[in-house]
């Protein structure tokens, strides 16, 4: 196989083939970095490459195998993690400056995980700042592979681009306002945002700690699934890590959806979001009908004071989370992530209280519509492939910013699961993304429906011209 052929594999096709020895996995990581060598100098995916890490690796990935010894899910698969995630020996920085030369003496959970499950480690993957919503001026910010001028979403927009653009096979992202599901959109990708809690947040830097998602970025659903099997599970060093068991997400799909019932709130879905993406959620709706689905009608609870609030919720959070360097080393910072903290930092108690109290009536109402239905469907984001020019002036006008995250921030809030995934094109032909949603720790059905919409359609098969970009793309 080429290097190209090789980088379009799908995460778990090319676990079967590396087991089946029809590929090694120094083969396939070798064919990585050489496109990582070649490609991301346009894209700037990666914070960091860790070349001779991942061939050390991947050699001892083969020589387990040849030895007869247990393999496990993920063996000799070059996957890459955000760079807030701990790597024990490899500098960590979460997009700041302050942590630059940071280096953790151990991995975080997740990371330790993807190892113990066989994985290669590629690289640390670009972000914004502290995983808010802008990129530290000294960052080169990642480019998006369909469009050098398309937005990449935040705060995992490095993850979005390298898995988009087949530099790794599955990514890790975060999220605390939709920063998995804005760059799986923007880049066409998949994304699994878990129940809050079901994948360990320990070794993972905070932006708001009670918000904070970690969950796989991939090019399936399926992917998405065999991936969290691995990340997800009770940990000793997270006590808010859920205990409940890890059932696996990647077995036993059908491509009919015969008995599952759909959540569908046309106002909530159509309302105030653009024609592109409002013709893709319908005709997503119609291929969910047609494998078999029930759509049910449910009415959404409002959440336009919710995601009026979810700005200071995350300022006081993300200001717990800095108090050890803001506003001590305020000149180090970002003018966004600052902005943030002296808003979190100008709260009351009384403030936060009533925040927490309109928190928890929004997730007991979406509960309750959750009763009705197994999954609900949305868009991910309202406006179509937006460019970065376009989401800069948004971040000027509160109102086009709250409506950019009112499909996005609710189930951050209130905890629940997502998948994203594509779901068209627009008239340019950028990627469009449509969401599922679903009860507490039922990823299950999620991975389900992905992998039915998916067999049934190619919208997640399209590749970005990356070759048709300019090597000089910022």
């Amino acid at each position: 196989m080429t290097d190209d052929e090789i980088a379009w594999l799908d995460l778990s096709t090319v676990a079967r083939l590396i087991r089946e020895r029809v590929l090694s996995a120094e083969q396939v990581t070798q064919a990585q970095l050489r496109r990582i060598d070649r490609l991301d100098p346009k894209l700037h995916a990666f914070a960091r490459v860790t070349s001779e890490l991942a061939l050390s690796q991947a050699r001892a990935a083969d020589q387990r195998q040849a030895q007869g010894q247990a393999l496990g899910p993920l063996h000799g698969v070059p996957i890459a993690v955000k760079d807030l995630c701990w790597t024990a020996g490899i500098p960590t920085a979460a997009g700041m400056q302050i942590y630059k030369d940071f280096v953790p003496d151990q991995d975080a959970t997740v990371v330790k995980r993807l190892r113990d499950a066989g994985a290669v480690l590629l690289g640390k993957l670009q972000m914004t700042e502290s995983a808010f919503s802008g990129h530290h001026p000294l960052t080169v910010v990642p480019v998006n592979p369909w469009e050098a001028s398309g937005w990449t979403g935040v705060s995992s927009s490095g993850s979005g681009v390298a898995t988009a653009a087949g530099l790794c096979f599955g990514s890790i992202g975060t999220d605390t306002g939709g920063s998995i599901r804005f760059p799986s959109a923007a880049c066409g990708v998949t994304g699994l945002k878990p129940t809050w809690g079901r994948v360990s947040r320990y070794g993972v830097f905070e932006l708001a700690a009670s918000l904070d998602h970690v969950g796989p970025m991939c090019r399936t659903a399926l992917d998405c699934g065999l991936m969290l099997g691995v990340l997800a599970g009770a940990d000793p060093l997270d006590p808010t890590a859920l205990q409940a068991p890890v059932p696996d997400y990647s077995a036993g799909h059908k491509e009919s959806l015969a008995g599952l019932r759909i959540g569908w709130d046309a106002a909530y879905a159509l309302n105030d979001v653009e024609p592109e993406i409002a013709e893709s959620v319908k005709q997503t709706l119609a291929v969910l009908e047609k494998l078999g689905a029930q759509i049910v009608p449910v009415t959404m609870p409002d959440v336009g004071e919710l995601i009026e609030n979810w700005v200071p919720h995350c300022a006081i959070e993300a200001a717990v989370a800095h108090t050890s360097t803001f506003p001590s080393r305020r000149t180090e910072y970002g003018p966004m992530l600052a902005g943030l903290l002296d808003i979190g930092n100008k709260l009351s108690a009384t403030d936060y209280q009533r925040i927490l109290l309109q928190r928890a009536t929004h997730t007991g109402q979406l509960n309750a519509v959750l009763m009705q239905v197994d999954l609900i469907l949305m868009p991910a984001m309202p406006f179509a492939a937006p460019s970065t020019e376009r989401i800069a002036n948004m971040r000027k006008d509160p109102g086009h910013r709250r409506r950019l995250s009112r499909y996005t921030a609710p189930t951050d809030l209130s905890g629940h699961p997502t998948l994203t995934f594509p779901a068209g094109e627009t008239a340019a032909g950028l990627p469009l993304a449509a969401q599922l949603v679903s009860a507490h720790l039922n990823e299950g059905l999620l991975v389900r429906a992905g992998s039915a919409f998916q067999a049934a359609t190619q919208w997640h098969l399209r590749r970005p011209p990356i070759e048709a970009m300019g090597s000089n793309a910022h």
